[in-house]
């Protein structure tokens, strides 16, 4: 009855149907055969690549708390307390790095990361601590109010009492994954079974058939009647089965013959097979078949492309995830106006040096970067502010557009002046000799300013 009432509950209900659960795998099972769940689908290379890549990935971006300021701009909130536990240390056992790398595998994993909030008598966050995904139920009491029920496993705190324990939202950390109701995510082994079932199948049946000395299973025929069938054939298989008895050579009896019966790995297309399941479960992840080893159609003109790809359309959804995630848990109403937590993947967009030199050229040379807004880029010391540091220059043959008719307009006037000297000078009668040279004087001073 638990199981059809977990099949057809309602929406308003929402299940966390990543915690291992039978009707979540259908016991594990896929069409290949191979039993598939979130630890067993670690031992596939490319599963255990990705997650690697992208857990890795988001734990190494620097994580910063910033506040707002009141010209509209940002800077470090270093005085925080939540800057400390993020950018450092979430709790005395870990660090950032380390937590964001756990929290990222179990949301790859299960679809969904859990964190307990540790708070102090004040209401202020010191410690953060992971949960593991597959012991977490998400509920709702009568009230429709979520809570979160987490089974106590025995490698948990001895301090903790009880086979479970419930936790409000306010004491949970969650960033869910990609779910049908926005509150739980789904997890993508989980949707992904069959065609991981299908890399594992074809990985074991590699391994099998080099452990059987590369050689297919075949038939030994008998003319007569065996009295121990059962008998031949181990006698065959200890002599010249696996690889330690490869190139072994049998001498058949009493008309015995040996007939293969399985096709060769050529046949079935086994390379081909491995190498497309591997791009399979890279699509789920969205992540480039080059960074799991795949340079099949990888080059220099499109490689550095796929990698600025990788952070936009890749990183970029989970990291929205977790900075939304984090504020909505961690910082109180008032707080959300004034604070907010952003990862920078500046890094990760940086070209090659050339690229970045000519970036940084245009940048200097219209003003809206310093010499020290660069170097901070080019993680350089800063140059003191005396020695022009933090100038902001730019080209002097560049004016705004309104003023763009100022020099026509003042060459215009000077002009005008010009021609009523010269107007005076031929209107004077003869005679006026030191007015005349008063007016020779300022007409030659005027020129001076013209030249």
């Amino acid at each position: 009855m638990g199981l059809l009432s977990g099949l057809f509950r309602a929406r308003d209900a929402p299940t966390n149907r990543t915690s291992g659960s039978a009707y979540s795998f259908f016991m594990g099972g896929s069409t290949s055969g191979k039993r598939v769940n979130e630890r067993s689908s670690m031992q596939m290379t490319a599963v255990y690549s990705c997650v690697r890549i992208l857990s890795e990935a988001v734990a190494g971006l620097p994580l910063h708390f910033y506040r707002y300021t009141d010209n509209g701009g940002k800077e470090k909130a270093a005085d925080h307390p939540l800057y400390f536990l993020l950018h450092d240390e979430p709790n005395p056992e870990m660090t950032s790095f380390v937590f964001r790398e756990t929290l990222m595998t179990h949301l790859l994993l299960w679809g969904n990361a859990y964190s307990q909030i540790i708070r102090n008598g004040k209401g202020e966050v010191i410690a953060l601590y992971p949960l593991m995904p597959d012991r977490m139920n998400v509920e709702r009491d009568s009230k429709g109010q979520l809570y979160y029920e987490y089974t106590v496993g025995m490698d948990d705190a001895p301090t903790v009492k009880g086979s479970t324990v419930v936790l409000p939202p306010t004491e949970v950390l969650h960033i869910p994954g990609l779910g049908f109701d926005g509150l739980v995510g789904y997890s993508p082994i989980a949707m992904a079974k069959n065609a991981i079932g299908m890399a594992i199948a074809c990985e074991e049946y590699g391994a099998k058939f080099f452990a059987n000395g590369a050689q297919p299973s075949g038939v030994l025929e008998h003319p007569g009647t065996l009295k121990d069938p059962s008998r031949v054939r181990e006698s065959w298989q200890s002599t010249f089965g696996g690889s330690h008895n490869a190139n072994k050579v049998a001498v058949l009896e009493e008309g015995m013959k040996y007939t293969p019966i399985s096709i060769s790995p050529e046949q079935a297309q086994f390379l081909e097979t491995r190498k497309f399941q591997i791009n399979e479960i890279a699509r789920i992840f969205r992540v480039p078949p080059h960074m799991v080893g795949d340079l099949e159609k990888s080059s220099f003109s499109n490689i550095e492309q796929q990698s600025l790809e990788f952070v936009k359309y890749t990183l970029d959804p989970w990291v929205s995830r977790w900075e939304q995630s984090m504020a909505r848990s961690l910082l109180t109403a008032e707080e959300k106006k004034k604070y907010f937590v952003k990862f920078n993947v500046d890094g990760l967009l940086r070209g090659d040096y050339q690229s970045r030199m000519n970036g940084y050229a245009v940048g200097r040379q219209n003003g809206w970067m310093s010499a020290n807004d660069i170097r901070e880029l080019e993680n350089l010391d800063r140059i003191p502010e005396e020695l022009g540091g933090d100038l902001y220059l730019i080209n002097g043959n560049m004016m705004p557009l309104s003023m763009s008719g100022a020099a026509y307009q003042k060459g215009k006037e000077e002009s005008d002046e010009n021609e009523e000297v010269l107007e005076l000078e031929e209107g004077e009668e003869p005679g006026a000799g030191s007015d005349r040279e008063d007016t020779g004087a300022e007409r030659h001073h005027r020129r001076g300013k013209l030249v």
